[in-house]
């Protein structure tokens, strides 16, 4: 297992690509459908990946935890290479509480995940409410554990989503999130 890491495409501030995708839920969604959060932290990710698993509690708990902010994952995955990918799969875990995310996305055409240069599961993207459009706040690591097996010890994922809920920048310098390569199609 090779790991990438994410590149630094959108600009801080800039207005980020908005989707339209399918929900595990049977709704299908776009930024504006989270109009009523201040943040959302949208993170391509999957269901095989180590690097996603072992960020999958992370995520979970950053659910739980700010009602202002909705956790939106997307799943850009191959999905006839990597059946664990598949929206099914996703729907099952679900449905078993192992994702807890406020939605969990399938981008079955892969064009989210290019829209925003995504390279890794996971790959965060913090994003803030601008009232009419939403801008790229923070993207990078969620933590600093760089290893699937690793315990982290700070959670930038935390500070910068303080940092938007206090209306401020993110005081956070780019640091490339870690794990497995998008299987592109």
């Amino acid at each position: 297992m090779v790991a990438k890491e994410s590149e630094e495409t959108l600009e801080r501030g800039e207005p980020v690509p908005n989707v339209e995708l399918p929900g595990t839920d049977g709704e299908t969604y776009t930024l504006g459908d989270f109009a009523d959060h201040d943040a959302v932290l949208l993170v391509f990710t999957c269901n095989h990946c180590p690097y996603a698993q072992a960020k999958m509690d992370l995520l979970n708990d950053v659910a739980d935890e700010y009602d202002d902010v909705a956790v939106v994952g997307v799943n850009p995955n191959d999905a006839e290479e990597y059946p664990e990918d598949s929206f099914e799969t996703m729907v099952e875990w679900v449905e078993e509480g192992r994702i807890r995310y406020d939605v969990y996305l399938r981008d079955e055409s892969q064009t989210a995940a290019e829209a925003y240069g995504a390279v890794c599961t996971p790959d965060p993207f913090l994003l803030r409410n601008e009232g009419d459009t939403f801008t790229l706040a923070y993207h990078g690591r969620l933590d600093d554990a760089l290893n699937p097996d690793d315990e982290p010890t700070e959670f930038y994922v935390r500070d910068a989503i303080d940092a938007v809920l206090a209306g401020e920048d993110v005081d956070l310098e780019f640091l490339p999130s870690r794990g497995c390569s998008i299987k592109w199609k």
